[in-house]
């Protein structure tokens, strides 16, 4: 009998009597009370927040800001009220105390009472935190907590925006008042500037005319000095006086005697020498400016000439014959010119490497050129010069007989103009070092004044002023700086698609696991009458594979049309589900038919390995490192992944793995059935006496 006629045999069964047909329609329905149930139970449960009691408190006092009344604790209560993402329910801190504990509310929201103050202290000189304070219970909900983490970070978020406002306005209109400010200063500065300036003339012109009085009051001091000593001594013998500056007027002459027929008879010769001294520096500068060029130049061509020579010589004597009996000096002169060459480049590296100290001595040589030519043009004058001189020395000689000649009516005068003459140069010294000091004094605070200016005036270009309409902008953008952008792929649109693949496997497995306790997984009467290992193993496949089809069906039909779940591939998805439901149909049953009674708990203890370690509710990296090692070995895995992108979307590579894999466990777990039930043909006594019956 073959195994489709054997398959359909076993259904029979199902058909005598309404238990039977019961409990078939019931292993039918087995994988809704998993499937549909589960996913039905939280298929949308964000979508229901508004069912959850929530206690809302709202303590706060209100602040006023600048005139204004700033009730920020009435503006997030009624916002909260409004959003509806919890049912609300106003109460005393009392209440929602006692509530949360009791599990009256799942959680309660705080504005304590001076919430709005410390946000108004935000655009204030000290700035404080405002706080809103979150109630939880886990022993009520853990789940809830969770949740209200993530909706509180949102209200928190949008508070702390709001304060933010505040702050950064106040910094704005701040920038601006700084501006102005800064800009009324720098014009002050300009003004002060500008008067400094004038005092600094003032000053300058105090003290030149100082430092001449203090010339003045230095010759009178000396000079009276001088008379009065003379003064004594004109009245015994004023004719010494005349005497010294005859003397001195003797001398004087008869130095110039003997240096100016020098300096008239060469002062010419001087005049052009030092021409000639400054046009040879100003050449040597020259040719110091174009050396580097030069010898640069001059070391290309040398060794371009000893290369040229280099080639003749190979041309014309090497190989020759005869050989040119020129060839042993033209040899000669292609290892001087290749001498040459080198010297050539080596001077070259010389100047290029040494050009700073060539730079260095053409400004000696500039300075040199200077004073050359100044003495080129003033030795002509030297000899008038000397006369000039000699001139005033007479001149000097001829008032000092006259001084001598009124000595003795001056020196009764002169004692007592000599001791004010001292005070007076003391006195003009003391001025002076005081009009010197002031100069100085100015000139710095001139510096000062124009640095100020200018660094005011810099100072309010770089400080922004902000219109009423860019302060806003600018507020705006920082208060809050960073908008999140969500781009979802293929996103499930609830909770209930997202676990769909989590809960469908689930359920085909355990509608496999149930069938196999009604149905023999290896069929006793092809058993005993010796029939082929794997059309006994077929035969018991069938029937469960076939049930599975009806109870994939059943599930999708009653996931789709009662519950919601759209597919993004449904035609896909049933195919898809067909090839698990086998393969988990012929897992389940090599585990019965190899194991008997233990091959239950077996089936069962696989579920759950399959279940922790599939990545169906949280990411598998997430699992202890366990799970991690067994994720890719086990058949839910890739179910998982291949019906994610079947009902949301995205590429069919993992469909398609999923396929070969579960294609490869389905060929194994038969073939293992087959070497089962090839077993099974021979008794034992362990056949006969089990240790263990379920």
């Amino acid at each position: 009998m073959r195994s489709p006629k054997l398959a359909a045999l076993e259904l029979k069964r199902f058909g005598r009597g309404k238990l039977p047909r019961a409990a078939l329609a019931a292993l039918l329905l087995l994988p809704l009370l998993y499937g549909a149930l589960y996913l039905w139970s939280f298929w949308d449960p964000y979508g229901k927040l508004d069912k959850i009691p929530v206690a809302l408190v709202n303590s706060d006092n209100g602040a006023t800001v600048k005139g204004e009344r700033l009730t920020a604790g009435d503006d997030i209560s009624g916002k909260l009220l409004d959003s509806k993402t919890f049912d609300w329910h106003r109460t005393s801190a009392a209440e929602a105390r006692k509530g949360v504990a009791n599990g009256t509310y799942y959680l309660s929201l705080t504005v304590p009472s001076d919430f709005s103050r410390q946000i108004a202290t935000s655009s204030g000189k000290s700035p404080e935190t405002g706080a809103l304070k979150v109630r939880t219970n886990d022993a009520n909900n853990y789940i809830v907590g969770q949740i209200s983490r993530s909706v509180f970070s949102e209200v928190r978020a949008a508070a702390s925006t709001k304060a933010s406002r505040g702050f950064y306005d106040n910094i704005f209109i701040s920038f601006a008042d700084i501006h102005g400010e800064t800009e009324k200063a720098a014009k002050s500065a300009d003004k002060l500037g500008k008067g400094i300036g004038k005092a600094k003339k003032g000053a300058d012109d105090l003290a030149r005319g100082l430092a001449k009085a203090k010339e003045g009051s230095r010759d009178l001091k000396s000079g009276l000095g001088t008379l009065y000593k003379g003064s004594g001594t004109l009245k015994t013998g004023a004719g010494g006086v005349a005497d010294g500056t005859q003397s001195l007027s003797d001398k004087v002459n008869n130095v110039a005697a003997k240096v100016r027929p020098f300096l008239k008879e060469h002062g010419k010769e001087i005049g052009d020498v030092s021409q000639l001294v400054a046009d040879a520096s100003q050449k040597a500068s020259d040719s110091l400016d174009t050396l580097p060029e030069t010898t640069s130049t001059a070391a290309t061509k040398a060794r371009k000439a000893s290369d040229d020579l280099a080639a003749d010589y190979r041309t014309r004597c090497e190989g020759a014959v005869p050989a040119d009996p020129d060839c042993p000096a033209l040899k000669k002169s292609v290892a001087a010119a290749d001498t040459a060459a080198d010297v050539a480049e080596d001077v070259n590296k010389l100047v290029q490497d040494h050009t700073t100290q060539l730079d260095a001595l053409g400004g000696h040589l500039d300075d040199l050129h200077d004073q050359a030519l100044w003495l080129a043009r003033n030795a002509p004058h030297l000899g008038t010069d000397l006369d000039t001189a000699v001139r005033k020395v007479n001149a000097l000689n001829s008032g000092a007989e006259k001084v001598a000649k009124g000595a003795g009516t001056l020196h009764t005068g002169l004692s007592t103009a000599k001791t004010g003459a001292s005070d007076l140069d003391t006195g003009v010294g003391k001025a002076r070092g005081g009009a010197d000091t002031l100069g100085g004094g100015m000139f710095r605070l001139v510096d000062g004044t124009g640095k100020l200016s200018g660094g005011l005036h810099d100072g309010a270009d770089k400080i922004p002023d902000y219109g009423e309409q860019d302060r806003d902008a600018r507020t705006e953008v920082m208060a809050d700086p960073v908008r999140l952008v969500n781009q979802a792929l293929h996103k499930a649109p609830n909770y209930g698609t997202g676990f769909a693949p989590y809960f469908i496997p689930l359920s085909l497995w355990v509608g496999a696991m149930v069938a196999y306790m009604l149905i023999q997984p290896l069929n006793r009467r092809a058993l005993a009458v010796g029939a082929s290992s794997w059309r006994i193993a077929f035969a018991g496949w069938l029937p469960v594979a076939a049930i599975g089809v009806f109870q994939t069906l059943a599930l999708m039909a009653v996931l789709h049309w009662a519950i919601g779940l759209q597919m993004a591939r449904a035609a896909g998805t049933l195919g898809f589900l067909m090839l698990v439901t086998a393969c988990f149909a012929a897992i389940v049953q090599w585990l019965n038919a190899r194991f008997g009674p233990a091959g239950r708990i077996l089936v069962l203890a696989l579920l759950m390995l399959q279940l922790t370690s599939a990545g169906g509710t949280y990411p598998v990296q997430t699992s202890p490192r366990f799970f991690n090692a067994i994720h890719p070995f086990l058949p839910m895995t890739y179910v998982v992944d291949g019906l994610r992108r079947l009902i949301t979307g995205g590429g069919l590579g993992p469909v398609w793995l999923a396929c070969g894999v579960l294609l490869g466990f389905s060929a194994a777990a038969l073939a293992l059935t087959a070497w089962s039930a090839r077993r099974r043909q021979v008794w034992s006594v362990d056949r006969l006496h089990p240790e263990l019956s379920l």
